[in-house]
């Protein structure tokens, strides 16, 4: 199915902007880097979730849903994302808060995305467990059940592998933006770092760019599991957008490359390399990451340069994928 047979609203303000970033650069004494500034979206203070919102609720609002209902951890960009995009399109929103981080504290439950979802009138859930997609997802279609025996219309924004990756769609965008700015930049790109997490990220943009006809390599770093449990999420997300779009042939396993490096302590927590990384990308280019994903990915995308993985001559994209509202719940980074 051709992608602009996909229903589609349009959210995020976009293209989005490819910086350098010399300072970074000449500091860490590697390759030429560049920054895909998808934390400037717009929508809900920016962030790449806005791309992938544009194919849900597009899908929601042909659909006539009048609720909409997403999971995903307490600090979520992509709830505070979905919570907006729902207020703007007249929509409710029902959210469900997954306890993916032991031991925070009262900011990080209350304050960052947590405070904007409560501003965006969102109607709050929370499930206990933080590694169970299956069942968090599960409990998002009872709650859609009972609100349709009440006669609501909703409309679920699934987590879990086993659906669609209609999202995934949003950053074909993305991809072509990147050789749109590279190629009036002068710039080749040697690699585009993404996070990899729930993988729509890392599959549409590495899709997209294959999708064009290019070959540029997509790294993605690990910010929630293994390099072994990602490469197969990744493999199988990319083949079933594939399908989507009836072309099996951008599915190619040589093609998925993730680093797991800087995942340690885990999924919503940091250390050394992440507070390093964070650090260097205010002091140095003024920009803002967060703990979770872009944060993690910069930790990467540095380590790699420091190993030699890429160097000197070479010129790599870092897609920024915004997430600056959930630092208000990690007041630790401070100290």
């Amino acid at each position: 199915m051709p992608l602009e047979d996909f229903p589609r609203v349009r959210l995020a303000h976009a293209p989005t902007p490819l910086e350098p970033m010399d300072r970074l650069s000449a500091h860490l004494g590697g390759p030429r880097l560049l920054v895909k500034r998808d934390d400037c979206t717009g929508l809900a203070l920016g962030g790449n979730k806005a791309r992938q919102l544009e194919y849900y609720l597009g899908e929601a609002l042909a659909r006539e849903a009048d609720t909409v209902l997403i999971t995903g951890a307490v600090q979520s960009n992509f709830i505070r994302t979905a919570a907006a995009a729902a207020a703007k399109l007249g929509l409710t929103c029902e959210v469900q808060l997954e306890d993916r981080v032991p031991g925070q504290g009262r900011a990080y439950h209350n304050s960052g995305n947590v405070l904007l979802d409560r501003i965006f009138g969102a109607v709050i859930h929370t499930y206990p467990e933080g590694e169970d997609e299956a069942g968090a997802d599960a409990a998002m279609e009872a709650r859609a059940e009972a609100l349709r025996a009440a006669g609501r219309r909703p409309y679920v924004i699934p987590l879990g592998p086993d659906h669609p990756p209609l999202g995934a769609l949003g950053y074909i965008d993305t991809a072509r933006e990147i050789i749109d700015q590279c190629r009036h930049a002068g710039a080749a790109p040697d690699a585009v770092i993404v996070p990899s997490g729930s993988a729509a990220t890392h599959v549409g943009t590495l899709g997209g760019l294959r999708l064009l006809g290019d070959r540029t390599p997509v790294m993605g770093v690990c910010v929630r599991r293994d390099k072994t449990a990602q490469q197969a999420r990744v493999f199988k997300r990319l083949s079933d957008m594939a399908a989507m779009l009836g072309r099996p042939d951008l599915a190619q396993r040589p093609d998925i490359t993730v680093m797991d490096d800087v995942l340690a302590p885990g999924y919503g927590l940091f250390g050394a390399a992440v507070r390093e990384a964070i650090n260097l990308a205010a002091r140095q280019e003024g920009l803002l990451l967060d703990p979770v994903y872009s944060g993690k990915a910069m930790a990467g995308l540095i380590h790699l340069i420091r190993e030699g993985f890429y160097q000197a001559g070479q010129t790599v994209v870092f897609l920024h994928t915004g997430g600056a509202p959930a630092l208000f719940g990690y007041e630790e980074l401070a100290t």
